[in-house]
């Protein structure tokens, strides 16, 4: 019933990254300078890495101290590349981020999805205040991979900005169903249509895009 309700529309895209860590983007993206936001850098930022290479500037978050290293150790020497250590959230706090129930994954999660009782605390903020911070106006495309978070960082972001023309969002499971809905409803509301999904990766771009 997903699938028929919420098909993704035509579109010419690319993948940009690992066949892991690696996103479906309009074509555009690659021949038009911009800024992007990376929520969730994990083990893998070669699409952060992409969009760099392609002349955009990027933003790259994550508290996790895993990926906190990673990025420490394969991270370019660019003016136009920065990563921050902070996770996303509704508001400014300090959140318990918890581990995965496979201790061989890297990504934690506010929400505690996986139900294990191993966490660290980090900051979180929303993306409108991390966006005045940097003194950043507009973000031309927004992914985020953090687990489970998206939904309440979505929220936000439709009542406080930014809104990007590309939004990739991954939407973690175990989550229900009517969740999703929800949330791909409010985007569409605000002028998203779905232009691609890889499993539980959506790919939204803004009608003007």
């Amino acid at each position: 019933m997903l699938a028929a309700r919420f098909r993704p529309g035509s579109a010419d895209v690319v993948r940009l990254g690992s066949s892991y860590g690696g996103w479906w983007v309009p074509r555009w993206v690659t021949g038009r300078p911009g800024l992007a936001y990376c929520a969730g850098a994990g083990e893998d930022i070669t699409f952060d890495l992409a969009l760099l290479s392609q002349g955009w500037t990027v933003r790259t978050f994550d508290p996790t101290p895993r990926a906190v290293a990673h990025v420490e150790a394969t991270a370019p020497a660019s003016d136009r590349f920065t990563f921050d250590p902070v996770g996303w959230w509704a508001s400014a706090t300090t959140l318990d981020f918890f581990a995965p129930a496979n201790p061989a994954y890297v990504s934690h999660s506010v929400n505690n999805v996986h139900g294990t009782s191993v966490s660290f605390a980090a900051a979180v903020k929303p993306v409108h205040q991390i966006a005045s911070e940097y003194g950043d106006r507009r973000v031309d495309l927004i992914k985020m991979d953090i687990e489970g978070a998206e939904h309440a960082v979505i929220s936000t972001l439709v009542e406080h900005g930014p809104l990007p023309e590309v939004l990739c969002v991954e939407f973690d499971q175990p989550r229900p169903l009517f969740r999703l809905l929800a949330t791909i409803r409010l985007l569409r509301g605000h002028g998203y249509r779905v232009i691609r999904t890889e499993g539980w990766n959506y790919t939204f771009v803004r009608r003007s895009a």
